[in-house]
């Protein structure tokens, strides 16, 4: 059974409706119709602190999206047509990688509105979806219509490729609102920091290169009812075997038990286990492929004993370390060392 606008719990801040109220208002209409299909009565919508449900935003943002004919609902100094930003999907679709993808979003987007610029920037290892304003709408608008755009782009990535991208930073140039604790939710896993020089949302730059997972029978399915990009959480993440063996490399010592593990990933070490399952690994032959291709480096690189290497990698003692390599390599480590210097 579909769920109602308000049985899922309350954590979106009401100001956000009464922003979408607000754009009504500046049109010349009226927003009731759409505030009664959301369940949002007058005297909640002005109630301060008050919160209400993704459910509640999404019925809200689409019935609101049609009656003013407005995907930005009033953002920004031109409206964007119903169906523009299923036009951007669109574009985007055929692309080879989600880094491809997401340039063409930001570089279709400019030609909707110049109000905004939306760039994609890679340093190092982290990539970078960049706002800078060119024109700030209503004052009462700007925290709404940047968190909008910001949650849209990243919830369409996340559907491009099938996968959860965990935020590593959210950022935004205004003051930290009264209703912070929301953007937990909305930007996870954080932080989130206000007062910054402009609305960002950064995250782990591998993503770029995963293909995309969807086609146009998928994309015509996803705007029938595309609101809930920006509210729906993945459970897969098609890094996490790459950011598994990442952290077994770098943090050999915290990465040791599932829940070190589980810690320095931002997950439970129960979320661990159930996700590597979903990508058909798991975390102890993960740890001994690590541990493998770091004894195997070491025999090859250095001349420490064998004992010294075992220890490295994490084994107690010399034999279980020789029973372990061979079921690794079919070889001793003596004999894996006299093949790579041979």
């Amino acid at each position: 059974m579909r769920a109602t606008p308000s049985q899922s719990p309350a954590a979106t801040p009401m100001a956000f409706a009464k922003v979408i109220a607000g754009a009504y208002r500046r049109r010349g209409q009226n927003p009731a119709a759409a505030l009664k299909l959301a369940q949002i009565t007058p005297e909640n919508l002005v109630k301060t602190g008050a919160r209400i449900t993704a459910r509640q935003m999404e019925v809200l943002s689409g019935a609101a999206m049609h009656e003013l004919d407005d995907e930005a609902l009033g953002a920004f100094s031109r409206s964007l047509p119903w169906g523009s930003y299923g036009m951007l999907a669109r574009a985007s679709l055929t692309s080879p990688t989600l880094g491809v993808a997401i340039k063409r979003w930001c570089r279709h987007h400019a030609l909707l509105t110049e109000d905004i610029v939306l760039k994609l920037v890679t340093t190092g290892a982290t990539a970078a979806i960049v706002i800078s304003e060119n024109a700030q709408p209503q004052p009462e608008a700007r925290e709404f219509s940047l968190v909008h755009v910001l949650r849209n782009i990243h919830g369409l990535a996340c559907w491009y490729v099938d996968s959860r991208i965990p935020l590593l930073e959210a950022r935004f140039p205004f003051a930290r609102p009264a209703h912070a604790d929301a953007y937990a939710l909305m930007f996870p896993p954080g932080p989130v920091r206000f007062d910054s020089a402009q609305a960002e949302i950064r995250f782990d730059a591998r993503y770029l290169a995963l293909p995309l997972r969807r086609d146009e029978k998928a994309l015509q399915a996803m705007l029938q009812r595309a609101l809930p990009l920006t509210v729906l959480q993945y459970r897969r993440d098609r890094l996490l075997v790459q950011q598994v063996r990442q952290a077994l490399t770098a943090h050999p010592t915290q990465a040791h038990s599932a829940q070190g593990l589980a810690e320095l990933l931002n997950l439970s070490s129960r979320t661990l286990h159930r996700q590597l399952k979903e990508e058909g690994a798991s975390l102890q032959a993960l740890k001994d492929e690590v541990r493998s291709e770091r004894a195997k480096d070491l025999l090859y690189r250095s001349t420490r004993p064998v004992k010294q290497v075992a220890a490295a990698v994490g084994f107690r003692n010399e034999k279980s370390f020789t029973r372990a390599f061979r079921e690794w390599t079919g070889l001793s480590p003596g004999e894996f060392r006299a093949q790579g210097h041979g």
